[in-house]
């Protein structure tokens, strides 16, 4: 029987038109598959952090864990949405025959106010922005983020005179309006117009598949776009174009490239041909074109100018490297705003075997194994609370029967499940109420263990800082002792955020329950993301 291939793609209206023509496709070939749309909401962790495998870009990082973890057989992307690193263990199997790739304008009423002083344009684009500023020096340039449809409400609710837009994103879903002015002069992101299916490496069989559906043309330009992104960042963020195209006559690929200044007032452009096939040099040669002419020089004015522009301060000691996957404008400092200490439990409590056993976190496991060695533990039932606290119990302890995503999911299994009406409960001092609650009116008796002290342990944060990190309620009790809620609350999941929301005016809830999670949101939030998640097409 013939391998169903599960095709991943976001949720939003384009994406989902992207995976179907990609199904289509792979349907006339004699394919089976399936469209599984990954919700930035799932719960989806991988044992390794993701600063490790360079999972990086904003539209495309669940889609990537999701392959990994064996959920989808290949990712259909927006190719100028996918970082020019790809993570390990994921190569680009594909590319479609490129469609549209200008820029358009769509125009809130008249073009009459191209003549004047005062325009105003939105875009979420750093690229777009600086282009249009690099011409239009005197007009206004607003931010504008979210989908295609997002955006063009956006556009209909504000006084602006219109919103720049890839073409081809309008265009795939038939919503292009009629008065769309297309910007020929405005040259676009690397990419811009193709999708890009992205498999596992190991799948030989999903690669073959896909490799079929490979436009030659468009994969041979798309990478040279992709390269000359790649030289000329080197890490910093600055608003680059590219496009290489083949003419066909004389069967040359013809390339030119643009680097500017964020605020549009200087730029550098290249313009050189190659012919097909002698092209492997051709990125590098347009790249080292840009440089020589003050390329560096040019994106370091621009990160002296950005220097640390937002504050944020995390309630939980991070790593060096988490730290590192923030952008240079943002500052971030950070102290454990709740510490743990280990209770020793009574050596009675392991006298007999347990039957039925619940651990609601890491910290669970860890104050366990400080009263006792794994020999000494009697589980015979073992139920926990999140992917990373279950590969704990299962590396140190043994085999765990059950695991859910919160405690009241857990709650819900175990009075559906249990035979036995009992269990023990190794928790903290300040542990939350719903699972025991739960379970006591499903008469189901709960013997609680105090294995950990959870001990608030707040600093006084500068006036300075806009943004604050939270990992639990807890945090957010600790750092009400001493400081005020005039600040943005980036909270890692749903539990925190209702707590948050007490309090705080401003809250944000992360994607995904992880620390990676709450840090990408803050790069979000603060618009710092770098050229290749500019937008959705």
């Amino acid at each position: 029987m013939q391998k169903t291939i599960r095709i991943g793609t976001r949720d939003s209206q384009l994406a989902l038109w992207q995976a179907n023509k990609v199904r289509k496709e792979l349907i006339e070939l004699g394919y089976e598959s399936e469209i599984v749309p990954i919700k930035s909401t799932g719960d989806i962790v991988l044992d390794k952090p993701l600063y490790e495998l360079g999972i990086t870009g904003i539209f495309t990082k669940n889609l990537d864990i999701a392959m990994l973890n064996g959920d989808i057989d290949i990712a259909v992307h927006s190719l100028k949405d996918v970082p020019t690193s790809l993570p390990e263990g994921i190569v680009q199997a594909a590319v479609l025959k490129r469609a549209n790739y200008s820029d358009i304008l769509v125009l809130k009423d008249t073009e009459e106010f191209f003549g004047q002083p005062n325009g105003v344009i939105a875009t979420g684009s750093l690229r777009r922005k600086a282009m249009w500023l690099n011409r239009y020096p005197t007009h206004k340039v607003v931010d504008l983020r979210g989908n295609v449809n997002t955006r063009l409400q956006k556009l209909e609710d504000n006084e602006w005179n219109g919103a720049v837009f890839a073409a081809a994103g309008l265009e795939r879903i038939g919503i292009r309006p009629a008065g769309a002015i297309n910007l020929s002069w405005m040259i676009p992101a690397p990419a811009q117009g193709v999708i890009m299916i992205a498999a596992l490496e190991k799948d030989d069989f999903v690669k073959d598949a896909c490799e079929q559906l490979n436009h030659y043309e468009t994969q041979v330009c798309v990478g040279i776009e992709r390269e000359f992104l790649k030289q000329l960042e080197g890490g910093c963020t600055a608003p680059i174009g590219a496009l290489a195209y083949v003419d066909e006559k004389t069967e040359e690929i013809n390339f030119k490239g643009v680097l500017l200044k964020r605020d549009g007032s200087k730029k550098i452009t290249v313009n050189k041909t190659a012919k097909m096939g002698r092209h492997r040099f051709l990125a590098k040669d347009c790249a080292d074109y840009v440089i020589n002419r003050g390329g560096k020089d040019l994106m370091l004015e621009d990160e002296e100018v950005s220097a640390v522009q937002n504050a944020v301060f995390s309630t939980k000691k991070l790593s060096e490297a988490q730290k590192k996957t923030l952008p240079h404008t943002i500052g971030i400092k950070d102290s454990d705003f709740i510490k743990i200490r280990f209770n020793r439990i009574s050596p009675k409590v392991m006298k007999n075997e347990i039957e039925n056993v619940i651990i609601t976190s890491q910290n669970g496991v860890e104050a366990i194994l400080n009263s006792f060695t794994k020999d000494e533990i009697k589980f015979k039932n073992i139920f926990c609370v999140g992917r990373r606290t279950k590969k704990l119990i299962e590396n140190r302890i043994g085999k765990v029967n059950h695991v859910a995503k919160n405690a009241k999911k857990l709650a819900e299994y175990l009075s559906k499940e249990l035979e036995n009406k009992e269990v023990t409960y190794f928790c903290s001092d300040l542990r939350l109420d719903i699972l025991p609650a739960f379970l006591k009116t499903k008469e189901i008796a709960v013997n609680e263990v105090e294995a950990y002290k959870t001990m608030l342990s707040p600093d006084k944060i500068s006036d300075e800082v806009s943004g604050i990190l939270f990992y639990s309620p807890s945090g957010i009790e600790s750092y009400l002792q001493k400081n005020s809620t005039e600040k943005v609350a980036f909270c890692i999941g749903e539990t925190t955020a209702k707590e948050a929301r007490k309090h705080f005016e401003n809250v944000e809830v992360a994607n995904v329950p992880s620390v990676d999670s709450v840090l990408e949101m803050v790069k979000k939030y603060y618009n710092a993301d770098n050229n290749l998640s500019e937008e959705e097409e």
